[in-house]
């Protein structure tokens, strides 16, 4: 029965998007030593032209859990569901999205950039830079 639920897990996994594989891969790695430092809670506010989605994010120097809470939070990102996407595999920039007025956020802010950089960097293209 185990298997079972682990094919099932797997299955979820395969058929997630960027955003989900991102966030049950924070909240199943364990403590993360990039915010070590650290302690507090995000929201992530998606839209995609349907209902509201969201991500909650607590941390607790460096130990993360994540749920969908709609609830109270120390940081709150506003975004569309494509920009996360983009976010979390590296192909956008947080402070970038942000000064482009693109992505809003309300409250800690210094929280949110010790958040960040969790984000990839930018996909490798195998090619040189010009």
């Amino acid at each position: 029965m185990a298997r079972a639920g682990k094919a099932t897990s797997a299955t979820k996994q395969a058929a997630a998007g960027p955003t989900e594989r991102f966030f049950d891969g924070l909240a199943q790695r364990g403590p993360e030593p990039l915010l070590k430092a650290g302690s507090g809670t995000l929201r992530f506010d998606l839209t995609n032209g349907g209902p509201e989605e969201h991500w909650y994010v607590t941390v607790h120097k460096g130990d993360v859990t994540v749920s969908h809470a709609n609830t109270e939070a120390d940081t709150v990102v506003s975004l569309d569901r494509a920009l996360c996407d983009k976010l979390v595999t590296g192909r956008a920039n947080a402070i970038a999205s942000l000064l482009r007025s693109v992505m809003q956020i309300r409250g800690d802010l210094s929280f949110f950039v010790l958040f960040q950089r969790l984000f990839p960097g930018p996909p490798r293209t195998g090619g040189k830079a010009q």
